[in-house]
């Protein structure tokens, strides 16, 4: 046999085996196709050399030296001690010549990378004050490779802006996944510790790539059993597979697990005897665990108990489980998503005024975790009012990635323009330009404990998070995680050349694709600020009329009060008042009916049918004029992805293309049953431009959708 044929052989078998199904995620490292620029990168870097030993730095060298010999299809070598090495892996302390720059700025986690002559040779240096740093490095010069960059004289430094930057799953013990929508968990507690599985560390390189440091294994709508030294001994085994790349574990804490588990008659966090259960359990998690990152905590909301069964406030809770951590640097993660279960007034006002009397009564490593908007991950929120208001309390933002309410694992929905619409929000605090972003990161309060948060949305599904595009999500939860002034454009661009190919109608295309995808579901399911619209519990699927649940506030009815009169939610001062929560300037623009966005418009006015728009359309056809454009907008996707058929692996094309069908029907659905319903109140007719809906309001109300990924119901 001939070498081409040969070579084509190879070729052949290596498509094979390595299918695009996805699992390599953006750390797909394929061989450079333009040949020039291969031969470059090849001829620029031949060796790597790495001075001391250490399980992250093996990690570190191994990821190189993997993904370098697939790229550049050549042979990498790592060496101990080379006179002339191309890439140099060390930390400050230990680079074999004089290091002369101060590296306090770089804290624990920022890396440097420059090019250095070392023994007349040209070489890459990639280092940091610790192990970690040093392959946060790593991938970032990979990154640049795997997008093409230059990598000739580089002077590269950078530091996360956030302390903390976990994902949260909502991962359950029996191995399912509250709100997950790619399959089981990948936590295997039933097998665990004795069998490990290889997509543990996998998923901890992919979140190290990107900067996250840690990750919360359990639901929020805690199990005590976690908390159990059988369930440590398998904790400890996946913080072990974790560690070298980074990442703490970190467990949410059932707030009466001391009756549980404990054998004790309350959980009252003043008492005595529950303090001390709490020291000693704590003291065993970190003698399995020494880098135990701490607890995360829902109590109080929702069903799960918490101080308030004892009479006592949040931050006295959270205190008792602090102190117990403190003497090992661990932390609590406090959610503010609490609300009453009297429902005494607007749902989106009781965080607020649950925690901003409680502002600097916290421990110190006390973190308060609040949603990016006052109700619950909508497609389109007003950031929360606390974010700003506590000026003594770290607040730590709290995003979700999984798309409860955005098509969940179905429809594409590139999620950074919503991070950045959040993050980008000016508070007022401390006036003008105090961002959202400057809170989290600690600047505008000079706060010394900074963190942010992703419900994960990752599965055991071969993809991880199965649809393909949401991978972008959880990257780019990671990427703005460590730097909140990237742009959704570059995140996206990044992922795309990382994740499927860098030919400019690929990357045009999906840009395009991806960047227009969250305004185009928020206008087929909640235009002009409508919001919790969706079906029941599942909340696949539109559901204006759901009414008669066990709260007015699990309904959709409550949210958007449409009578004859008109539509929305009337929370100025003749309404619920919430707009008094935030700062003078915001407030007075929310309040104002013709100053608030209309983005926000029904979110805090009740507005008639006949109020004029920014388009001149009047707000019923306003509404129809949304809902139709989400849909021509969905179809416009699916005609982009079509011109990509040759141009991406057929099953990765096939499997987009299909979820893309499901998309578009539920946008339709979605369109024709809203109007129809709101129909009844407006009583108008439809636009002549409006296209027939094709059922009855009747037979749209009777559709069911049973049995969803991530839901029981």
């Amino acid at each position: 046999m001939n070498k081409m044929a040969l070579s084509i052989l190879l070729c052949v078998v290596a498509l094979f085996v390595h299918a695009e199904d996805g699992y390599d995620a953006w750390l797909r490292y394929q061989p450079i196709a333009d040949e020039q620029l291969r031969t470059e990168y090849a001829q620029y870097i031949q060796s790597i050399v790495v001075f001391q030993e250490h399980p992250t730095l093996d990690a570190a060298s191994a990821e190189l030296q993997d993904a370098l010999n697939e790229m550049l299809q050549t042979e990498i070598l790592i060496y101990n001690d080379v006179q002339k090495p191309s890439v140099i892996l060390a930390t400050v302390d230990k680079v074999p010549f004089t290091y002369s720059e101060s590296t306090e700025h770089l804290g624990d986690e920022g890396f440097h990378i420059f090019e250095k002559k070392y023994n007349s040779h040209s070489c890459i240096v990639v280092t940091g004050n610790t192990e970690i740093a040093v392959l946060y490095g790593s991938f970032h010069l990979l990154r640049l490779i795997q997008t093409q960059q230059s990598i000739t004289k580089l002077a590269i430094t950078e530091v996360p802006t956030i302390d903390v930057r976990v994902l949260n799953h909502w991962d359950n013990l029996d191995g399912s996944v509250e709100r997950g929508y790619a399959g089981q968990s990948i936590w295997r507690w039933f097998e665990l510790p004795q069998v490990v599985s290889p997509r543990y560390r996998d998923y901890a390189r992919y979140n190290s790539s990107v900067g996250i440091n840690g990750t919360v294994l359990t639901n929020v709508n805690a199990n005590a059993d976690v908390l159990t030294t059988e369930y440590l001994d398998k904790v400890r085994v996946i913080a072990d597979e974790l560690r070298p790349y980074g990442i703490k574990v970190y467990l949410t804490a059932r707030f009466n697990a001391p009756i549980e588990i404990g054998g004790l008659g309350t959980a009252d966090p003043l008492d005595a005897s529950v303090q001390e259960w709490w020291n000693k359990k704590v003291a065993e998690i970190y003698t399995n665990i020494p880098d135990f990152g701490g607890f995360l905590v829902k109590a109080n909301s929702e069903g799960q108990p918490g101080p308030n069964d004892y009479g006592r406030s949040h931050a006295e809770g959270a205190n008792m489980l602090a102190r117990a951590l403190q003497i090992y640097n661990g932390i609590v993660m406090w959610r503010a998503f609490v609300y009453s279960n009297k429902e005494p007034e607007d749902r989106a006002k009781q965080a607020y005024n649950e925690f901003k009397p409680l502002d600097g009564e916290f421990e110190k490593n006390v973190l308060i975790q609040t949603k990016n908007g006052p109700i619950d991950f909508q497609p389109r929120e007003p950031f929360h009012p606390l974010f700003g208001a506590m000026e003594h309390t770290p607040l730590m933002m709290e995003f979700q990635i999984t798309q409860e309410y955005l098509g969940q694992g179905f429809h594409v929905c590139y999620l950074a323009p919503l991070y950045k619409e959040c993050l980008s929000a000016d508070t007022y605090a401390r006036g003008e330009g105090s961002t959202l972003a400057e809170v989290i990161d600690g600047s505008l309060y000079d706060t010394q404990l900074t963190g942010i948060a992703g419900v994960s949305n990752v599965g055991n599904d071969r993809n991880w998070t199965r649809h393909p595009l949401a991978q972008a999500n959880w990257y780019a939860f990671g990427r703005l995680a460590w730097n909140h002034e990237l742009t959704s454009k570059q995140i996206a661009e990044e992922w795309i050349c990382m994740t499927f190919s860098h030919n400019k109608k690929v990357v045009n295309t999906m840009l395009d694709i991806m960047l227009q995808s969250r305004e185009t579901e928020v206008m087929y399911t909640s235009p002009l600020g409508l919001h919790h619209q969706m079906a029941w519990h599942h909340h696949y699927g539109p559901g204006p009329w759901v009414d008669n649940k066990p709260r007015a506030d699990w309904t959709s009815i409550y949210y958007h009060n449409a009578d004859s009169t008109g539509i929305g939610f009337d929370r100025t001062k003749t309404g619920s008042n919430a707009v008094a929560q935030y700062y003078p300037e915001v407030q007075e623009r929310f309040a104002s009916l013709e100053n608030c966005p209309e983005d926000y418009l029904l979110w805090f006015h009740h507005v008639p049918w006949e109020y004029t728009m920014n388009s001149g359309r009047t707000v019923w056809n306003e509404l129809c004029y949304m809902y139709h454009t989400g849909v021509q907008r969905v179809e416009q996707m699916q005609t982009q992805w079509d011109s990509l058929e040759g141009y991406i692996d057929e099953q990765r094309f096939s499997h987009v293309q299909s979820l893309l069908k499901i998309q578009h029907n539920t946008a339709c659905l979605w369109r024709d049953a809203s109007v129809l319903y709101f129909q009844t109140f407006s009583h108008k007719p439809l636009p002549k431009w409006f296209p027939n809906p094709t059922q009855t309001l009747k037979e749209y109300k009777q559709i069911e959708y049973k049995y969803l990924p991530g839901s029981q119901f």
